[in-house]
């Protein structure tokens, strides 16, 4: 039997087949290669009792099963959804080791300024996605990304962006003990940029050549002859490596079953001593029934525990910007004919250059950042999630259920300069003052730590009953509540002690300071501790109803109202209605199919309204429902007023109590059909979703004291059609061949405001998409003196341009048009050879490291690309790139030089393995085992000539690439 798991709510129940597998959904079904294909119907399980079968799914979704998480060398299992459901885009922005900095969107982006990310929901309980991070992959079963109304609906105001319902792994009723073992152990390595990097000759001659840095003074012969050569890209990276082990049991009586797993992951980073990532993970599935079958009942536990070292630049935009802080930002530049390794530590680094950093001597500062201890920065996470679900049968069409669960999560984070970083001490002398502080201390070190708690219950009543032979109703009515506690607490301390100071320990710190100031007024005061604390509550109730009616297998119709309270709104805008409807029609159930080369036809129509109450869009590893809480009441800040009056209020937030739900309507027309003999098969969806009463920042008088509030204005569309298509070429008993394929063209457009952005290179303006970029073309250089050319407003060039006059619409922004993955599985006795790509076009960024390495005003600075060899010049009037001394260059901000076509074509997994025959392992204990060679991001074709063209910024620069990983790895059952 084909079993299919789709979930619709947080009231889940799964249904496991006797040695079944866990199929896609009932429209989009992929299936594992190793599946044998039966006639046998498929059953979907809908989540909160709701029970159908393949034909009858009116939704559009799309679920990946567990063979597509196995063995992959990645901290969150949403990297290895990317490219297996057409809608569905992800983007890892950072491929360092623990790294929750991961963009998910479902059908576009629904909002201008609010959240856009989906729902997620593990074993029925909401969640944060940064639980992905604590989440074994291996313990999964089935990720579903649900899309339409239809399927989302359900989930009411927190499902306007799409939901992704992950179900963990269960046990079988009556089986055997069964123990399996998945490991494997990979290495990593830094993608290769594009940018045509000078040696050491090639800096120097551009050097030369711009009268600028050591190559101003030496001879041709002297350049020649130079012998150091560093790349500071070998300097500053290295292998990195990954190795993952997962023990899992399962056993199952006649009224009981359990999954029992522990696992254990270990990541180094590519950049030398300070990202890694270690995990620890227990969970405990449990599932029981009476004697009569009428009560049900189900515990789930998970515990997880990781430790991870990171680059402050995933989180400081201070430091992701800054060129002596971040190695990623500065391996590229560093000067080649300077020598690395010549200072041991910050305080030799210090002796020797002091603050001067002539002559690009600021790479030093980038090579000691990196040495161990220098700059640490350590966070932990402790998660644990668990839930219970019962459920009584009252008749034989009536049965209660109820599931509560938590989700916890404790994070301590910790930050240091250490008091022998350079920084540190050129920092401390900065402040040195002979008469007031002659000996500083330099350093810093922060603490925080976070609380969140998730609790989750839905209690319902569903009925399910047949009348006569052709009559289906199914219904059901339910009670949603949630309540999230968060607290957080933080300090820093200044001035380390080098002597006893140690990482974390909480010792070492210099004890304030306070010295007459020799100027009169106010002591000056050194080493002052500061700290800080939160709490935010916050909280959703929802009620609603479901009701199901299908006629003799043929036609069906499913309906759902839900009524949701929010904490963010106050008064009318409290609660709100939200609803779908959908509809079916199998078509190869007519008579006037018989015969023909359908297995399956089936058409699906669905409408319905949501509600979006995340009012400001969050960073990674921020829960929506914590981030402005405060916008519907008003706050007030300490300052100073008029005339500079000090103890004065000040407007911290200016509140709009009529702000309300940003409401999204989706329409959906799908297609599902299997044919062949069931060779194909696939789906086609076609659907329309628009978001009004927008979220945006309404412009207030100056006499308020604030210039804007947040409201509710602006409609915005996304329009977009998904195919997804498998086609089985050979099913034979010893070879198996399949290829398969998605795709989906999304378009959003916005359609009103209540006044278009006006400047800034990236604006919201009706008729366009979101964040396009509005710039003038650049034209490329004047023959006649080298400079830019680029062309104004009315289509003429000219070497100046305004930044708001003569920028204009580009039909461009940094989010996909299309996307999608393809791939194939093969086996042939054994041997199997799997492929997985993805893709992404019509995709726009600016490349801003590319504008810092053809920069002729950083020659003797950083190292520039090789390219510049071919500026103009009075005896190269046909050279491509302006003129060394061009006056015009930082013009090209607001042109369109340096936005870049970050389309890419990935090969994002290789898996090539041997499953060991049975009549090999008879009379052993062990009952199957597979190894195989397995390969993670291992090919990129792309325009981009960065180190990765995926991370979802509009301005690229510091980013921490995604590695390529081979691994070797086994998998074995006892």
């Amino acid at each position: 039997m084909n079993v299919k798991l789709r979930v619709l709510t947080a009231g889940v129940l799964f249904f496991t087949g006797q040695a079944a597998f866990a199929q896609k959904k009932a429209s989009d079904t992929i299936k594992p290669k190793a599946a044998k294909e039966t006639k046998i119907e498929e059953v979907v399980v809908l989540g909160y009792s709701k029970v159908s079968t393949k034909a009858k799914d009116v939704t559009a979704s799309t679920t990946v099963t567990a063979e597509k998480f196995e063995n992959r060398p990645t901290t969150s299992f949403l990297n290895s959804l990317q490219g297996e459901a057409p809608g569905l885009t992800i983007n890892s922005t950072s491929g360092q080791p623990g790294s929750g900095k991961i963009d998910v969107i479902i059908r576009g982006v629904g909002s201008l300024s609010a959240g856009s990310e989906p729902l997620y929901v593990i074993d029925g309980i909401i969640s944060n996605a940064t639980q992905y991070r604590n989440l074994n992959d291996s313990d999964i079963e089935s990720a579903s990304i649900l899309k339409d109304a239809a399927a989302t609906s359900i989930y009411g105001n927190r499902a306007a962006n799409g939901v992704i319902v992950i179900n963990t792994k269960r046990g079988k009723y009556n089986s055997p003990m069964r123990f399996s073992y998945n490991g494997f152990t990979g290495v990593s390595f830094l993608p290769k940029t594009d940018y045509n990097m000078s040696n050491t000759q090639q800096a120097l001659t551009l050097e030369k050549r711009a009268g600028a840095g050591l190559g101003a003074t030496l001879t041709d012969a002297q350049i020649n002859s130079y012998a150091v050569n560093t790349d500071w890209r070998k300097v500053f990276f290295n292998a990195g490596f990954t190795q993952k082990h997962d023990v899992a049991m399962t056993v199952g009586g006649q009224n009981v079953n359990l999954y029992s797993s522990l696992g254990y992951f270990d990541q180094t980073g590519i950049v030398s001593n300070v990202s890694d990532f270690k995990r620890f993970t227990f969970r405990n599935n449990l599932n029981g029934k009476s004697d009569n079958g009428k009560f049900t009942y189900g515990a789930q536990v998970a515990l997880s525990f990781s430790k991870r070292h990171q680059l402050d630049e995933e989180t400081n935009a201070n430091i992701s910007n800054n060129s002596i802080q971040n190695p990623l930002h500065g391996a590229n530049a560093g000067l080649p004919y300077l020598q690395s390794g010549l200072y041991q530590n910050g305080q030799q680094l210090y002796n020797a250059i002091g603050t001067n950093f002539d002559g690009g001597k600021n790479i030093y500062s980038l090579e000691d950042v990196l040495r161990k201890g220098s700059m640490p920065n350590e966070r932990t996470e402790t998660g644990i999630i668990a839930n219970i679900n019962l459920g009584y049968k009252l008749t034989d069409y009536l049965t209660l259920n109820h599931k509560s669960g938590v989700d916890y999560k404790y994070q301590e984070t910790n930050f240091a300069r250490a008091p022998w970083n350079y920084l540190a001490i050129a920092t401390a002398a900065s402040t040195a003052n002979t008469t007031v502080n002659p000996n500083p201390f330099g350093g810093i070190e922060d603490f925080a730590k976070t609380r969140e708690f998730n609790y989750n219950a839905i209690t319902s009543l569903n009925f399910n009953k047949t009348f006569g032979d052709k009559h289906t109703i199914n219904g059901g009515v339910y009670l949603d509540y949630l309540k999230i506690i968060y607290n957080g607490t933080s300090q820093r301390r200044t001035g380390l002690n080098p002597i006893n100071w140690v990482f974390g320990a909480g010792t070492g710190y210099v004890d304030p300071v306070y010295y007459a100031n020799p100027s009169g007024g106010s002591p000056i005061v050194y080493y002052v501790p500061t700290a800080s604390a939160n709490k935010i509550k916050a909280g959703a109730l929802a009620y609603f109803a479901t009701v199901d009616y299908d006629y003799d297998s043929k036609y069906g119709v499913s309906a759902l109202v839900r009524r949701d309270g929010s904490y963010r709104f106050v008064s009318d805008n409290k609660w709100a209605t939200f609803w779908s409807v959908a509809g079916r029609w199998n078509i190869d159930k007519e008579n006037f199919m018989q015969g023909s080369i359908f297995d399956m036809l089936k058409l699906r129509v669905s409408y319905g309204e949501q509600g979006n109450q995340n009012i400001i869009a969050v960073s990674a590893g921020s829960n929506p429902m914590l981030v402005g809480t405060n916008l519907v009441r008003d706050t007030y800040l300490a300052g100073t007023g008029y005339n500079n009056i000090a103890g004065a209020l000040g407007v911290g937030v200016f509140a709009n109590p009529d702000v309300k739900w940003e409401r999204l309507a989706q329409t959906n027309i799908g297609l599902d059909f299997r044919m062949l003999n069931r060779k194909l098969e696939g789906n086609i969806d076609v659907y329309d979703k628009t978001t009004k009463d927008l979220y945006n920042d309404i412009n207030l008088s100056a006499v308020t004291g604030t210039t804007s509030i947040k409201g509710n204005n602006g409609k915005l569309q996304n329009r977009g059609i998904e195919v997804l298509l498998r086609y089985n070429i050979i099913q034979s008993e010893s070879t198996k061949l399949s290829i398969y394929g998605n795709t989906a063209y999304n378009k959003n457009k916005i359609l009103s405001l209540v006044k278009d952005d006006n400047a800034g290179t990236n604006r919201n303006v009706v008729g366009g998409p979101i964040d396009q970029w509005f710039l003038a073309p650049y034209l490329g250089v004047n023959p006649a003196n080298g400079q830019a050319l680029y062309e104004d407003i009315n289509g003429n060039p000219t070497e100046t341009i305004n930044n708001t006059t003569d920028a204009r619409a580009t039909g461009k922004n940094m989010f996909p048009v299309w996307s999608g993955g393809f791939g194939f599985n093969f086996e042939y006795k054994g041997v199997f050879v799997d492929a997985h790509f993805t893709y992404q076009a019509d995709v726009w960024k600016y490349d801003n490291a590319m504008a810092w390495l053809y920069d002729p005003s950083s020659i003797g600075t950083w190292n520039q690309s090789a390219d510049m060899l071919n500026a103009w010049s009075p005896t190269n009037l046909n050279g491509d790139i302006p003129s060394l001394t061009a006056t015009n260059l930082q013009l090209a901000d607001y042109s369109d030089r340096f936005l870049k076509d970050a389309s890419f074509v990935r090969l994002k997994n290789l898996s090539v393995g041997y499953s060991l025959p049975k009549s090999v392992l008879q009379n052993t204990f062990v009952r199957g085992m597979k190894v195989f060679v397995q390969a993670e991001n291992l090919l990129t074709w792309t325009k981009w000539r960065g180190y990765d063209p995926e991370p979802n910024f509009a301005y690229s620069l510091s980013v921490y690439p995604n590695m390529k990983t081979v691994s070797l790895g086994a998998n074995i059952e006892f």
